[in-house]
C-alpha cells in the first residue's frame, strides 16, 4: 500500500483527528493544518478534527485555532511541517497511540507511527495539494485558499529551486479545480502594517556585513518595543534581504521576552546552512533555517560558524 493510501485509510477509520504543526508557525504551518482540516472536513463532515498550536496574530486569517485538552488523546495526531518532536506545538506527540507525520524538511527523526517525508517539496501544503489528488479526499475552496498561501510563502513566491514541475501541476490542478483568487492571496499575505516598513528601513541600516559576507542584526526588546513590532515580526522580515550582492548567509538574532529565549532566522543563496542550525539545537533547510538560543552571549559563536560556512562555500565555488 502507498503512502498516499496508508494515510487516507488512517483519516477514514479515525472518529477524532488532531492536527498540529511547529512552534513559531508560519503560514506553511498554518495553512497545511487548518487546510487539511477542511479537506478532512469535505470529505468525512461527521469527524471530529481539531488544529491545535499557539496562535500567530500577523496569520489569524488563516483560520480559528483550537484549545488542545486531555479528552483529545484519544484521537489521530497528524503533524506537518515539523521534523523533530521537540518542536510540535501544543500536544505531547508520545501520548498518542496513532501518529502521521507529513513534512518537507530533511530527516531528523522518525517520531510517528506513519511518515512521509519529501524534502523536495516547496512545503506541506504542497504536499497535501498532492495527497488530494493521489486519494479521495475532496478538496474546498477554502482548503485551496490556505494551502496556496502555504506553497506561495514557502517557495518564496516560487523562486527557490524547490518549484518543480510537480508544483506547478499541483498548482494547475488546484486552479482547475476551485474557485481560488490568487489575488487575495498575495494581497493578504504582503499587506504590511506602516510600522514594519519602519522597521524594515530600521533593519535594513543597521545590518552589520562581515568580510565573509555574512549579514546580521541583534534585535532587542528594547528595538521591538521602540517599534511596537513582536519578535515574529523580526523573525519573518529575514526574508527581505534575499538579493544583496555582497550577502551569501544572513540572520536576524530576536529577544522573546516572553519565550525567554533569543528567535534565530537564517537564510542562504548558496552556503549550506541547516547544519549550523542543527549544532545550535534548530533545523530546517539547507537554504532556510532557525534556532532558538537562550542569550546574546550564544550569538556571536553562531555567527562565526556562518562565516565558517560562507569561507569554505566561496572556496569551493571560486574555480566554477
Amino acid at each position: 500500500m502507498n503512502i498516499y493510501k496508508k494515510i487516507y485509510k488512517e483519516i477514514k477509520r479515525a472518529k477524532k483527528i488532531v492536527i498540529a504543526r511547529h512552534i513559531g508557525p508560519d503560514p506553511d504551518a498554518l495553512g497545511s493544518t487548518l487546510g487539511f482540516k477542511d479537506i478532512i472536513l469535505n470529505t468525512f463532515p461527521g469527524k471530529e478534527v481539531y488544529v491545535v498550536g499557539n496562535p500567530a496574530s500577523k496569520f489569524k486569517y488563516l483560520g480559528h485555532l483550537d484549545k488542545f485538552d486531555d479528552s483529545m488523546l484519544d484521537a489521530l495526531l497528524i503533524v506537518t511541517d515539523t521534523p523533530n518532536a521537540s518542536r510540535v506545538d501544543g500536544v505531547d506527540v508520545s501520548k498518542f497511540n496513532k501518529s502521521i507525520k507529513i513534512d518537507h524538511h530533511p530527516f531528523l527523526e522518525e517520531f510517528c507511527n506513519i511518515e512521509w517525508i519529501d524534502d523536495k517539496s516547496t512545503s506541506a501544503s504542497q504536499m497535501i495539494m498532492e495527497l488530494v489528488t493521489k486519494t479521495p479526499f475532496k478538496m474546498s475552496n477554502e482548503a485551496a485558499y490556505k494551502l496556496y498561501t502555504g506553497l506561495v510563502a514557502d517557495s518564496g513566491r516560487f523562486m527557490f529551486a524547490y518549484s518543480t514541475p510537480k508544483t506547478f501541476r499541483l498548482v494547475a490542478d488546484l486552479l482547475e479545480k476551485t474557485d481560488l483568487d490568487i489575488t487575495k492571496v498575495y494581497g493578504k499575505l504582503y499587506e504590511r502594517a506602516y510600522k514594519e516598513i519602519k522597521f524594515k528601513g530600521y533593519l535594513s541600516q543597521n545590518l552589520t556585513i562581515t568580510e565573509d559576507n555574512v549579514a546580521y542584526i541583534k534585535v532587542t526588546d528594547e528595538i521591538l518595543k521602540e517599534f511596537n513590532v513582536d519578535a515574529a515580526t523580526a523573525g519573518n522580515m529575514v526574508n527581505e534581504f534575499n538579493h544583496i550582492t555582497e550577502i551569501l548567509a544572513w540572520a536576524t538574532f530576536t529577544e522573546d521576552k516572553d519565550a525567554e529565549n533569543i528567535r534565530v532566522s537564517i537564510r542562504s543563496r548558496g552556503p549550506i546552512i541547516n547544519k549550523v542550525a542543527e549544532k545550535y539545537g534548530g533545523g530546517g533547510h539547507i537554504y532556510a533555517a532557525g534556532t532558538k538560543l537562550k542569550t546574546f552571549d550564544e550569538v556571536n559563536a553562531l555567527i562565526n560558524d556562518l562565516n565558517e560556512c560562507t569561507r569554505k562555500y566561496k572556496e569551493e565555488t571560486s574555480s566554477e
